[in-house]
C-alpha cells in the first residue's frame, strides 16, 4: 500500500477503498461518517421536494380555488424541476468536491421552505407564485445525484449494493417522513406568533398549513453546519466534465437509465401522486398516503443487500414481475371498489419499487468502472426522477380524458413489460453481454 500523505484535515492524498488494508485500517471509518452524514441531509433534501406532494391535497381546504388538474401539476413540477438539476448535480461532486457540494445543496433549501410557509398563509397567492415555489422546491430533487455520486467513491465494490442502499434508501424515506409529519405538524401553532395565524377549515377546526414548510427551517440550518464541519472532499474524486460526459457514448448507461426509471422513477412518481389518488378514490383513507414512501424507501437498503449476496440483475428481474402484477391488481381492485386489495397491491408495488431502486443501483458498479460508475449513478437518476413530474401529470390526464386517474396504469404495465425484457437480454440471461 502506497504511503498516505496526511493533508490537512481527516482525509489524506491517498485514498482507495480497493485496498483491503488501507480500508481496514482507514477508509472504512471516514466512509462510513460521510455515509451518515450524508443520509439525514438527502432525507431533508426529498422532503423539501416532496412538500407539494401533502400540501397540494390541502390548499382547497383552506380557502383556495384550484383545479384537480392544477393541483396535479403543483404536486409534479418539482419532479421535473428536481430531474432536470440532477443532470448538473450529476457533475457537480466531481467539480467542486463532495463535502462543498452537500454543504452548498443543503443551505439553499432554505429558499423553498420559507418560500413556501410564508405562501400558503394567503389564499389570494396568485397560481404562478405557487407554481413557482413548487419549482425551487425542485432543488431538493437534485440533491440525490450528488449525494449517490459521492458516496460511491468512498465504498469497495463490494460494499456499494450496502452502501447506496442505506444513503437512497433512508433519503428516500423523507418522502414519507413528510407525508407523516405534515398532517400532525399543521393541527398546532407550534412557531407561535412568528408562524403565522392558523386557517380555518369549512368545519371550524384551525389548521396551520405553513407549518408542513416551516418545520424544517431548523433540521436544514443544522446539518448544513454538520456537513461542512464533518464531511471530505476526497483526493481522487476531481473529474472534468467532460471527462464524466464520456458516459453518455456508453450503450449500458441508457439500457441502465431506462431500468431505474421503471423502478425509482416509479416510486418517487407513485409517491409524489399517492395523497391525491387517495383523495380522489377513497379520502376517508387519505392520512395512510406516507405508507407507500415509507415502505419503499425501507426496501431500498434491503434491495442493495440482497444485489450484493444474489446478483442485481436477478433481484431486478423479481422486482420488475412484482411490479407489473402489482399494478395490474391496483387496476382491478380500484375499479372493484375494494380498498384493502388496493392498499395492499399499491404498497406491494411501492416494496417492490423500493427494492429494485437499490438492485439497480447495485449493477452500475459492477458493469462500469469507478470514474464512470459515479457519473453514471446521477445521470441515471435524473432521468428517473422525470418519474415524479410525469406519473402526477399522467394520472391528472387519464382522469381528466377517461373519467378515472387509474386508467394510467396500462401505460406503466407496457413500460415494465420493456424493463423485464431489456434486463434479462442484457443482464440476467445465461449468456448476458455482462453478468451481474
Amino acid at each position: 500500500m502506497s504511503e498516505t500523505t496526511k493533508k490537512k484535515g481527516r482525509i489524506g492524498s491517498y485514498w482507495n477503498p480497493e485496498d483491503p488494508v488501507f480500508w481496514e485500517k482507514e477508509g472504512k471509518r471516514h466512509a462510513r461518517r460521510n455515509l451518515w452524514i450524508s443520509v439525514p441531509t438527502l432525507m431533508l433534501a426529498f422532503i423539501v421536494w416532496q412538500i407539494w406532494s401533502v400540501v397540494a391535497a390541502r390548499l382547497n381546504d383552506i380557502g383556495f380555488h384550484f383545479t384537480q388538474s392544477q393541483l396535479f401539476t403543483l404536486a409534479a413540477v418539482p419532479g421535473l424541476v428536481g430531474a432536470t438539476l440532477r443532470f448538473v448535480y450529476t457533475f457537480a461532486v466531481g467539480k467542486f468536491g463532495g463535502r462543498n457540494w452537500v454543504v452548498f445543496s443543503t443551505g439553499i433549501l432554505l429558499l423553498p421552505a420559507i418560500g413556501v410557509g410564508l405562501a400558503v398563509q394567503n389564499p389570494d397567492t396568485p397560481y404562478g407564485v405557487m407554481l413557482l415555489l413548487a419549482a425551487l422546491c425542485g432543488l431538493g430533487g437534485g440533491n440525490f445525484s450528488s449525494a449517490l455520486a459521492n458516496i460511491s467513491f468512498f465504498y469497495p465494490k463490494k460494499e456499494k449494493g450496502t452502501a447506496l442502499g442505506i444513503n437512497g434508501g433512508l433519503g428516500n424515506m423523507g418522502v414519507s417522513v413528510v407525508q407523516f409529519v405534515t398532517p400532525l405538524i399543521v393541527t398546532a401553532g407550534v412557531f407561535g406568533a412568528i408562524g403565522g395565524e392558523a386557517q380555518v377549515l369549512t368545519d371550524g377546526t384551525k389548521v396551520w398549513l405553513q407549518n408542513a414548510a416551516f418545520i424544517w427551517v431548523i433540521p436544514i440550518i443544522v446539518f448544513t453546519i454538520i456537513a461542512y464541519f464533518g464531511m471530505d472532499n476526497l483526493p481522487n474524486a476531481k473529474q472534468s466534465v467532460a471527462e464524466q460526459f464520456v458516459i453518455v457514448k456508453r450503450k449500458h448507461t441508457w439500457i441502465m437509465t431506462w431500468l431505474y426509471i421503471a423502478t425509482f422513477g416509479s416510486f418517487i412518481g407513485y409517491a409524489a401522486a399517492f395523497p391525491l389518488l387517495l383523495k380522489s378514490q377513497f379520502p376517508e383513507h387519505v392520512s395512510l398516503a406516507f405508507l407507500g414512501a415509507f415502505l419503499a424507501a425501507a426496501a431500498r437498503p434491503v434491495g442493495g443487500w440482497l444485489s450484493d449476496k444474489l446478483g442485481g440483475a436477478r433481484v431486478t428481474t423479481y422486482v420488475i414481475v412484482t411490479m407489473g402484477l402489482g399494478a395490474a391488481a391496483v387496476m382491478y381492485f380500484t375499479l372493484e371498489k375494494q380498498f384493502v386489495g388496493f392498499l395492499i397491491s399499491f404498497l406491494i408495488l411501492f416494496i417492490a419499487a423500493g427494492a429494485g431502486s437499490g438492485s439497480t443501483f447495485q449493477m452500475i458498479p459492477i458493469i462500469f468502472p469507478p470514474k464512470e460508475a459515479a457519473p453514471v449513478l446521477g445521470f441515471t437518476a435524473a432521468f428517473a426522477a422525470y418519474g415524479s413530474f410525469f406519473i402526477p401529470k399522467l394520472f391528472g390526464w387519464a382522469a381528466q380524458n377517461t373519467g378515472t386517474p387509474i386508467t394510467a396504469f396500462y401505460f406503466f404495465i407496457a413500460f415494465y413489460v420493456v424493463s423485464f425484457i431489456l434486463n434479462w437480454y442484457y443482464y440476467a440471461r445465461k449468456n448476458a453481454e455482462i453478468k451481474c
